[in-house]
């Protein structure tokens, strides 16, 4: 996950959420929806490259209208095609530590999600 700062104008990667199951995992974002005061969501949509909708798509669609029914805060998909992969070009180009963690890279990922999202509102 990501956040933006107050002025929606950077976005930070946040946390990672290890997935157990959709109650758990909908609770987990609940709770930072409270605490942090989201005011909007944006959900990264998995796309195949040539833009078709997969099996993984589906099941951010199905986790997503759960959430939905648990907040009322609103909810926007983004397109997530290379963010995984920016986000690993974006760590070597900052001489990180070298990881092989994919939580790293997608908290990274989250965040080029939501900053795509920042820049075309500004």
């Amino acid at each position: 996950m990501a956040l933006s700062d107050p002025e929606g104008k950077l976005a930070s990667p946040l946390t990672i959420i290890n997935c157990k199951d959709d109650i758990a995992d909908v609770e987990a974002v609940t709770d930072i929806i409270s605490q942090q005061q989201v005011k909007q969501v944006i959900v990264g949509l998995p796309r195949s490259m040539d833009g078709s909708l997969g099996k993984q798509t589906e099941k951010v669609k199905a986790f997503t209208q759960k959430l939905c029914s648990h907040t009322e805060v609103p909810v926007e998909f983004r397109d997530e095609r290379l963010t995984t992969v920016s986000a690993k070009r974006l760590m070597r180009a900052a001489n990180t530590k070298k990881t092989k963690s994919k939580a790293k890279y997608d908290a990274i990922a989250a965040a080029l999600i939501l900053q795509g999202y920042l820049d075309e509102k500004h």
